[in-house]
């Protein structure tokens, strides 16, 4: 369908002289006034259609039905809210489809409350937000309806295939207060973001869960496996015990690599603030190091200097070291960005934003909802790895067959 008007037209919109920003999109502006008119006119040709003849054609004496006027219907739209005249036949057998019947919101307008509710804003801040920029008001129980229909696609969402091949899964979580059996819970909501062989970024799902045992760990692999993932290189993690050995029971091959953002976090847990500037360049030289015997001795060194004061962290570091070092089997520029969880914590950041200011969620489905329309928002900021080409040559090397088919 053609979109431009002609130069005749556009000066009969705007006979008057200079217009002013509330003329076009004021509560009476041009903008609202056009639709209005736009939408009369098609619900007008919709009807002649409906009948088969024109208004005020002869052909229609005696063909069964007729015209019989017009009936007012409030319309909200994403400019407001809009009175439009709908018209009517004797009949009452005309089903309009531009505005149907019983349809008290126009294109657009749901998508403006979806929005809103995905950057973070309540109900009650969304009803006074169209109340203050559009004049209309709406129920918070049309607002929870709107939102609530986006369930339908958060499940496709989370039972859609996927690929078969992962070189690179990041998991993380992060803490949502949940209402739960009439008490407010601290539940762990599970980000799982995978990067595909060309490199794009995707969340694999959301798993929300009150405790992170082994069995519900093992609930999440299971999901990936049965939704097409047949293998994954490395899997990158957050440190907890017991995920490794739910990783690798699905994906026996798959390298689990030990968040060491996580771990450092862990390491300065113990350490007292006056500490924590002198320690942390011992703490980096060992995943500094340049191969894993090096990063051992480095440990060692480490531990000399400072493991009579602080010896849970060397602990630490020794329990996770078969997790530790898979790393250093790459370049230095492929290590930074497999050695930590930093692409789904930056997510997670984003994510962290959008719920800060609710108290806690009413439910599961509450959360995840909210937490999806976020993740949609946030996608299209994300960006290929900068160093995956490189990447791309050093996983064929290290993984052989296994990423080749990934890569086809």
């Amino acid at each position: 369908m053609a979109t431009d008007f002609s130069p005749e037209i556009l000066d009969q919109l705007l006979a008057g002289g200079s217009l002013k920003p509330e003329d076009l999109a004021g509560e009476d502006g041009l903008f609202r006034r056009l639709k209005k008119a736009l939408l009369e006119r098609a619900l007008g040709a919709e009807l002649t259609h409906h009948l088969g003849y024109e208004k005020g054609d002869p052909a229609g004496r005696g063909s069964g039905n007729s015209r019989n006027g017009t009936s007012s219907k409030a319309l909200l739209t994403d400019d407001g809210e809009i009175e439009i005249e709908v018209p009517r036949d004797r009949a009452g057998t005309f089903e309009p489809v531009i505005v149907a019947k019983g349809q008290t919101r126009f294109d657009g307008f749901d998508e403006k409350i979806i929005s809103l509710y995905g950057r973070g804003m309540t109900v009650r801040e969304i009803q006074g937000h169209l109340a203050e920029l559009y004049g209309t008001e709406v129920s918070p129980d049309l607002i929870s309806k709107v939102t609530d229909a986006i369930l339908d696609e958060v499940r496709e969402w989370q039972s859609r295939p996927l690929e078969a091949i992962y070189p690179v899964v990041f998991f993380d979580a992060l803490r949502v207060k949940i209402r739960d059996e009439g008490m407010v819970k601290n539940k762990a909501v599970y980000v799982v973001l995978g990067i595909t062989a060309s490199g794009e970024k995707d969340v694999l799902g959301l798993w929300i869960e009150q405790t992170e045992g082994a069995k519900f760990w093992l609930k999440v692999m299971n999901d990936l496996r049965n939704r097409g993932v047949a293998d994954i290189l490395i899997a990158v993690v957050d440190g907890l015990k017991g995920f490794p050995e739910a990783i690798n029971s699905v994906f026996p091959k798959a390298m689990v690599q030990t968040c060491i953002v996580h771990l450092i976090r862990n390491s300065l847990s113990f350490v007292s603030w006056k500490d924590r500037k002198a320690i942390l360049p011992s703490i980096k030289a060992i995943y500094h190091a340049e191969n894993a015997d090096a990063a051992l001795l480095r440990l060692e060194d480490f531990e000399a200097e400072w493991g009579k004061r602080y010896p849970a962290i060397g602990a630490a570091w020794r329990r996770a070291w078969e997790h530790v070092i898979p790393f250093f089997a790459f370049a230095p520029e492929i290590r930074k960005m497999i050695y930590t969880t930093n692409a789904v914590e930056a997510l997670n950041r984003s994510l962290r934003k959008i719920i800060k200011t609710r108290g806690s969620f009413p439910n599961d489905e509450a959360a995840m909802k909210l937490l999806y329309l976020a993740i949609r928002n946030a996608g299209i900021h994300w960006r290929r790895p900068v160093a995956w080409t490189a990447a791309m040559g050093q996983f064929a090397i290290q993984f052989g067959e296994r990423f080749a088919g990934s890569a086809d």
